[in-house]
């Protein structure tokens, strides 16, 4: 993900005497969400933030070190933060690595890692002291946000149990820390009463929430609600925004939450990354590997909802893979017909345990597959798409481009999957829920009018 823009609200307003931090936040929502948490103590403190790097009393870099591709990523911002301004404070993913991080940049002033707000705020503190002004309400109830006003991503849970063997994010971020249902359902009710339409449901592993404190209820209005994802997505349900569920692990308990979404009460939208559809990678990678079962459950589930859109992710070149495990992946690919798919080529993560699986697969190869595999999924979303032309959708509307109305449907979310391009006899507002009739569909995105709102 690219450094997002500061929302407007978070600009600096003219406060000339306080102090002024330039931040950039990059890799997935849920650093994303540390970045808010961050900002929210700023803001709250008195601190201005402002858009570009030079004249700010210090920057604040939120790293990914999930890839390589994303360290790399993670150095570059850092070393144009240095060259901008000097002062420059690492935290995020990356910060687990502060060798990697002094190694390359020796001068920045600290290194903390993910998930450590207090101190990254201290040593904020440490630069450029807050000056308080006791007048002033800086903080809006909801917090700062970083996403535009009419959706939000909503952390419910901290770190991850399981301990797949392409992944390092356990290393990074610790085991399964799951906040009391009470503490998000009182949070998206803020979000909620601010605005936002839409509740983007993160975590490393969403459909663990709550294991590790026992499913424990807590107070939530005029009831006890269990942390439990079937409860918490059935209480979210309540609060009239969308609901999206992402980074669901396909446990067996997931079945429960599709006829929810059959009722309307959470989006028609699973985002599981299956990562393979061959068995004996599966059980390389760690991973659920009984895909005829997953294959029926999928089944099931669209009897259940059959307007579900199922994402999910998968990994070409995985250490040992051949071309019959690879073939399995295709022909599940198209059994399973899914709406929505990313790929990735393997990278070898240093501290990964799949680096020590089995032999790497050549990098002509894995980009030979990588081709394959998305032609026939380019194929299968066409036709998917091409089933929605004659329909009426629901629509939220993201932008508004030279009189064009640029939105999603329930079965899209934003950044990662299609659009739906607009148009309308009256002017749309960004964050309104519109009815579109869709009347035309490309390799990607829709494209319709309005016709209710």
């Amino acid at each position: 993900m690219n450094a997002p823009a500061l929302h407007p609200d978070t600009e600096r307003r003219g406060a000339e005497d306080a102090p002024a931090v330039s931040f950039v936040s990059l890799g997935c929502p849920k650093a994303l969400v540390d970045s808010e948490r961050i900002i929210t103590r700023l803001r709250a403190e008195g601190y201005a933030l402002t858009r570009t790097h030079a004249g700010a009393d210090v920057v604040v870099v939120n790293t990914c070190g999930f890839l390589d591709s994303a360290k790399a990523e993670s150095l570059a911002a850092i070393g144009d933060a240095l060259k901008e301004n000097g002062r420059v404070i690492v935290t995020g993913c990356l910060g687990a690595e502060p060798e990697t991080i002094r190694a390359a940049h020796p001068s920045v002033l600290a290194v903390t890692g993910p998930q450590q707000y207090e101190q990254v705020v201290a040593a904020i503190h440490d630069v450029a002291p807050p000056k308080h002004d006791p007048f002033l309400d800086l903080v809006p109830a909801q917090g700062i946000k970083l996403t535009p006003r009419h959706y939000a991503y909503l952390k419910i849970s901290e770190g991850c149990n399981n301990r797949c063997t392409f992944c390092i994010i356990p290393k990074l971020r610790g085991d399964l820390v799951s906040r009391p249902a009470a503490d998000v359902l009182r949070e998206a009710e803020r979000l909620v009463a601010a605005g936002v339409k839409e509740l983007l449901v993160i975590s490393q592993d969403t459909s663990a929430y709550g294991v590790d404190i026992k499913y424990a209820e807590s107070r939530w209005r005029d009831r006890d609600v269990r942390a439990k994802f079937y409860d918490l997505a059935a209480a979210l349900g309540e609060l009239g925004a969308w609901v999206r569920l992402h980074y669901v692990y396909p446990y067996p308990h997931v079945d429960e939450v599709v006829p929810l979404m059959a009722e309307g009460k959470v989006l028609p939208y699973l985002d599981i990354p299956f990562q393979h559809g061959s068995p004996t990678v599966l059980k390389r990678m760690r991973r659920p590997a009984a895909q005829e079962k997953t294959l029926a459950r999928i089944a099931r589930w669209r009897e259940l909802c059959p307007d579900l859109t199922i994402r999910s992710t998968f990994i070409v070149g995985f250490p040992g893979e051949t071309e019959e495990e690879f073939g399995e992946l295709l022909a599940f690919l198209e059994e399973a017909q899914l709406d929505r798919v990313g790929c990735f080529q393997y990278e070898a993560v240093r501290g990964a345990a799949a680096n020590e699986i089995a032999e790497a697969v050549p990098e002509e190869i894995k980009s030979e597959r990588y081709a394959r595999f998305m032609e026939l999924q380019q194929r299968i979303s066409a036709k998917k798409l091409r089933r929605k032309v004659g329909r009426r959708e629901k629509v939220i509307i993201d932008r508004v481009e030279n009189g064009q109305a640029i939105g999603r449907t329930r079965g899209d979310a934003p950044e990662i999957d299609g659009a739906v391009h607009l148009s309308s006899r009256r002017p749309v507002k960004v964050g309104e829920i519109v009815t579109a009739l869709i009347d035309r569909a490309d390799a990607y995105d829709l494209h319709g009018q309005v016709v209710g709102f």
